[in-house]
């Protein structure tokens, strides 16, 4: 899950309240006081906890132990998804259709993505929003991470590329898309605004992250035109040293994004406030002003073990889930390009898309941007450099080169958000051609089968 920032909380209390600056300096300072994670979509995933039978145990280590039972794994309004955990682990052991197996295991897998969200905001609760914005970033798209780590292992790169370009994909058309779409359909009569800045850095970042995907892609076209296989050096072919070249300048321009993010934004003054809005449409926030602090409800050291506890079930159900993805593209009668860039996204991160939407629906598109555009510059400056640079430390060969076809919807997609998002403004056409532009992506790798770079490969080197 990506992270709230901190000129997103800002932003909400300025567009909530836009009269006199008294009012919203004091808005603006009760916001700076609350953590990056406060306003996030694992909040809205939380169902509220009825405590009183374990109030009644005696014992105190017991009833510590029951409530973070409770908190953890009945918390959540996910939690009816749990059985399919331990299901797709006896699916795997009795062997059972490995399409059962693949299918339990991305069911599982969103309550545990939801979950890792969640301790990583109770471990933010005991550290501070800078500690804990600095675990959002590392952790918050750990099941991408961990999927793609898993491929790599098992030297599936084509399933590693699909699976991280569907991520960027689905945030950036089919999360924005939808809450674009919803969130203006709910709003029809009221302003729909939002803070430039951040889409604008995001959005910079995110071609940035283009440029490093694209180079390789055509350096490998050029060197093939001149002539086939240049020169290669002892580490691999000049394509791989650009990409890992080009995943250490995307790991650092991430890191400085993030001091921008957590140290240097709060220097910068606050955006002018919106234009007053009319009377009667000034009680579309009242549920949300009186929104109260949340406090955390385990400790520290508990949400660290859960913390671990449900990485491993991850890693776990990540394993399954990357073994069996070959017999459930045949069972299905789909591709694996479909089922890594459309179903896998999609379903892995369905509690964060489904809070993006929720707070569209109540016009905080400030925080719907941190949802979505966050999470694509996440994956795309961290998740795939790491990946690349893993990939590196294990003596596995992988470059950047997303293919043509890959590449160029990733262009296209950052290309359409840019414009969508240029004048700090929402309605419901503009998510509605976000969704169409995701509409033709997935029809697309529907019915393409094109095989990958590396099958292209093995098949020159042997002729």
């Amino acid at each position: 899950m990506s992270w709230i920032s901190t000129e997103a909380s800002q932003s909400v209390s300025l567009i909530e309240n836009g009269g006199g600056s008294e009012k919203r300096t004091a808005e603006l300072s009760r916001s700076n006081r609350r953590t990056v994670q406060n306003l996030s979509a694992t909040s809205l995933m939380r169902k509220r906890s009825d405590l009183k039978l374990i109030a009644r145990v005696r014992w105190e280590f017991m009833r510590r132990m029951l409530t973070n039972l409770h908190e953890v794994l009945l918390g959540t309004k996910l939690f009816l998804l749990f059985p399919a955990v331990p299901l797709a682990v006896l699916a795997h052991r009795y062997g059972c259709p490995r399409a059962w197996v693949f299918a339990l295991s991305l069911l599982g897998l969103i309550p545990l993505a939801e979950r890792i969200s969640f301790l990583t905001e109770q471990i933010a609760f005991h550290t501070g929003p800078t500690v804990g914005g600095l675990m959002n970033a590392t952790c918050g798209n750990a099941t991408e991470m961990i999927i793609a780590i898993l491929a790599v292992g098992q030297r599936k790169m084509r399933i590693v590329k699909l699976s991280l370009l569907g991520s960027i994909l689905s945030n950036l058309l089919f999360v924005l898309g939808t809450s674009l779409f919803f969130g203006g359909l709910s709003n029809l009569r009221k302003h729909q605004s939002f803070d430039r800045s951040q889409g604008d850095m995001n959005c910079i970042l995110l071609f940035l992250a283009l440029l490093c995907h694209t180079l390789p892609m055509i350096l490998r076209f050029a060197t093939e035109a001149a002539g086939g296989t240049a020169a290669r050096s002892e580490d691999g072919s000049d394509v791989l040293v650009l990409s890992r070249a080009s995943s250490f300048v995307m790991l650092f321009a991430y890191l400085a994004f993030l001091i921008f993010h957590l140290f240097s934004s709060r220097l910068t003054p606050p955006p002018p406030p919106p234009p007053p809005q009319r009377e009667e449409d000034e009680d579309v926030y009242d549920d949300d002003v009186s929104d109260k602090e949340e406090e955390a409800v385990i400790g520290m050291w508990s949400a660290i073990l859960w913390l671990i506890t449900m990485t491993l079930l991850v890693a776990l159900l990540s394993d399954y889930l990357v073994s069996t993805i070959q017999n459930a593209a045949d069972s299905w009668g789909l591709s694996v390009a479909f089922i890594g860039i459309i179903l896998l996204p999609i379903v892995g991160n369905a509690a964060e898309h489904a809070g993006a939407v929720i707070f569209a629906f109540r016009n905080k598109l400030d925080i719907t941007l941190g949802i979505a555009l966050g999470s694509a510059t996440q994956i795309a400056l961290f998740v795939v450099p790491v990946t690349v640079l893993v990939a590196w430390a294990m003596g596995i060969e992988m470059d950047l080169n997303f293919n043509l076809l890959e590449t160029a919807c990733l262009a296209l997609s950052i290309l359409v958000t840019s414009f969508t998002l240029q004048d700090g403004t929402s309605n419901y056409m503009k998510g509605l051609v976000l969704l169409l532009c995701y509409t033709v992506i997935a029809v697309c790798f529907f019915v393409s089968n094109l095989p990958s770079t590396e099958t292209i490969t093995t098949n020159h080197t042997l002729t």
